[in-house]
């Protein structure tokens, strides 16, 4: 069937339009129903991998449905297509193209999507992003480099003027991974090593031992794929986490030398890792729990861990982004299950859960204790919140463009980067939510840290093994009046 695009607006009316969807000769319309809706249904832009934009196309697809099944798709009480159900075809498959009209309001927009033959329903989350022009470049000095395929992460270390990259390619069983350092001055890669050949997962055949290589693919074996990765200058490491096999690894900074690889299964999920230098403790988030794993790091042993609880009944903290404050002794953390912030007193044990209206996915986070801000970017709600720590006041609410992932506080120039991954920009603010600069970062920005002397550092994927604008470490540095 030929897609038929439709005008999506925000005042919708037209019941008739949904009874000329009826058979006309029905006589209930209580008719036969399965198990509850099955399928999987999606929407996403027209033009693969950008966001859905005002004035852009859409394309509503479905997938593993029940062949021959009738779909309809309404938003409020208006039919999406209008000019009768959508078959499904015999692999399950349909898809529809709407035209979303320049008026359209930016959020998440509800699609039901009701089904006959048999019958059944569900509600699909149409996710329509704000457009940020570029603008500022002229205020910043912007330099990157290419630097290997898979990027995630990035650290600077001023001990060794360096940054730390890591890099891991594909879905498990991943089997190219690599932790880089980079000059910082000139953006070279100055070492670079492959982590160690990783146990089986649960994925791999059911008849192998516990604890045993998984098969090697092209002569290539699994590897502990690198992931997140924080800097301990004091110790002369650089500590990475292993987030497929749920767990870290620590490295000699000299010569990325491997020092010790924690067992699988000590950090769940592994994402963000932090360094206290001072107090000797690396913090990692596992996500999907509310635990920040806590190590010791002269001894490289693993203690007892934060425990952070939602402050929503019934539902569970997620931790995600990590940001640390080691001279007034806090953490920062956020749930992307439960839209809420975690500021932990590191000295007193003492929590404060805060709710964050507005926030839908909320990924990252950054910590300004000069003025004791906490700012939280969610992927679903394409925003920016300043939160007051104190008060747990949302103090801002900014919309920063599509699918806005990490944050960072550059504390010399009091300016807040947010990378928006899915719009290919870094958003540049100061802490009363004032755009200063909105920056083009190639495809994909996926994480950024600042260096402590005013220049922010921030990596990105790239859309393909050809994409000339990915893959890349960026410098960003704001220009002297």
């Amino acid at each position: 069937m030929t897609p038929f695009p439709f005008r999506l607006r925000a005042l919708l009316g037209g019941t008739a339009l949904l009874l000329a969807t009826l058979p006309a000769a029905a006589e209930t319309i209580f008719t036969p129903s399965g198990d509850g809706f099955t399928g999987q249904v999606r929407a996403a832009a027209a033009r693969q991998g950008s966001p859905i934009l005002a004035g852009s196309e859409a394309v509503i697809s479905g997938q593993q449905m029940i062949p021959g099944q009738q779909v309809t798709l309404m938003r409020g009480a208006t039919v999406l297509n209008p000019d009768g159900p959508i078959t499904v075809d015999a692999e399950g498959k349909f898809s529809l193209s709407v035209a979303i009209d320049a008026e359209a309001r930016t959020g998440l927009q509800p699609v039901v999507l009701i089904a006959e033959n048999p019958a059944a329903a569900t509600v699909i989350d149409l996710k329509i992003s704000p457009e940020v022009p570029l603008a500022g470049a002229e205020k910043f000095s912007v330099t990157s480099e290419k630097v290997t395929r898979g990027l995630y992460q990035v650290a600077y270390s001023p001990r060794a003027d360096a940054v730390f990259v890591t890099s891991a390619v594909g879905r498990p069983p991943v089997r190219e991974s690599a932790l880089t350092r980079i000059d910082a001055g000139t953006l070279k890669i100055t070492a670079q090593a492959t982590p160690p050949e990783a146990p089986a997962l649960s994925n791999t055949p059911s008849n192998a031992p516990p604890g045993a290589a998984a098969p090697a693919q092209d002569g290539r074996p699994p590897l502990f794929a690198a992931y997140g990765v924080a800097v301990d200058d004091a110790a002369g490491t650089v500590w990475v986490t292993n987030t497929r096999q749920n767990t870290l690894a620590v490295y000699r900074q000299d010569d990325l030398a491997l020092l010790k690889q924690f067992a699988p299964g000590a950090v769940n999920h592994a994402r963000d890792v932090v360094v206290d230098s001072a107090n000797h403790r690396a913090y990692a988030s596992a996500t999907r729990t509310g635990n920040i794993e806590v190590f010791d790091t002269r001894s490289l042993e693993q203690l007892a861990p934060i425990v952070i609880a939602s402050g929503k009944r019934g539902e569970d903290f997620s931790a995600m982004a990590l940001d640390i404050d080691p001279a007034g002794g806090h953490i920062v953390t956020v749930s992307m299950s439960t839209n809420e912030a975690a500021l932990v007193d590191l000295k007193s044990g003492a929590q404060k859960v805060i709710d964050l209206p507005g926030a839908r996915g909320a990924s990252g986070v950054a910590f300004d204790p000069a003025e004791g801000l906490i700012f939280v970017v969610s992927q679903q709600s394409d925003n920016l919140l300043i939160v007051e720590a104190e008060s747990g006041k949302v103090l801002h609410d900014v919309e920063t463009g599509a699918q806005p992932l990490n944050v960072a506080f550059e504390p010399v120039g009091r300016l807040v980067y947010v990378a928006n991954r899915g719009a290919g920009t870094i958003t540049v603010l100061d802490t009363a939510g004032r755009i200063v600069a909105n920056l083009d970062a190639g495809n994909l920005p996926n994480q950024l840290r600042a260096d402590g002397k005013g220049a922010v550092w921030a990596v990105n994927k790239a859309r393909g093994e050809d994409d000339p604008d990915g893959d890349r470490v960026w410098k960003i540095t704001p220009v002297s009046n």
